[in-house]
């Protein structure tokens, strides 16, 4: 008998996203019906204990959940506030004072080469101080919603979602919309 949980569903909801923290309970963000968060599960698209608590559910469920801090993004670390030299930040040799401000998300790449976005606190004369903690870091998280398609997902699904989760046509397209010539067979869909 097949394990219906370890299938791999097509899940799209829509949502409302609430943080909770010392503070009180503040709205976050919103996932409206006319434009649903979809993803499909079993892939490490979205934190476990999310998918956890969508995953059985049928469509026109309702759900209304909290996940901890500890189940979502962790606790907010001092030591993930960090110094970074200026000269790493240099375009063309010059600091851009705009495009790093404070509290402006800045992507940055790691020694390993993966991709991390971390936040400017503040601009010194020599060194950058970046907030790497995730933006939710510290904060509960409240669901409220509803599920609007769960179902089993397609071979061409996953393997779509895997595609670009891989940087999409092994690098290919290049936003050629499948039409250069290279093998790509995405017809754009997976390109940047």
């Amino acid at each position: 008998m097949e394990n219906k949980e370890a299938e791999n569903k097509y899940i799209t909801m829509a949502y409302k996203l609430y943080t909770i923290d010392e503070e009180g309970r503040d709205f976050t963000e919103e996932a409206p019906a006319a434009h649903p968060f979809m993803f499909i599960s079993g892939l490490g698209m979205t934190l476990d204990d999310f998918e956890k608590n969508v995953v059985a559910l049928e469509k026109g469920a309702k759900f209304d959940f909290t996940l901890t801090a500890e189940q979502a993004y962790g606790d907010y670390d001092d030591e993930n506030v960090i110094d970074l030299p200026k000269q790493v930040f240099l375009i063309d040799g010059k600091f851009d004072e705009k495009r790093f401000a404070p509290g402006v998300v800045v992507p940055l790449m790691t020694a390993e080469g993966q991709q991390i976005n971390g936040s400017v606190v503040e601009v010194k004369e020599d060194v950058v101080v970046m907030d790497m903690n995730h933006p939710l870091a510290g904060c509960a998280l409240n669901f409220v919603g509803e599920i609007i398609e769960n179902r089993p997902a397609t071979p061409a699904e996953i393997s779509d979602v895997l595609r670009s989760m891989s940087g999409g046509c092994g690098g290919h397209c290049g936003g050629c919309g499948g039409d250069c010539g290279s093998g790509c067979n995405c017809g754009g869909d997976c390109c940047d």
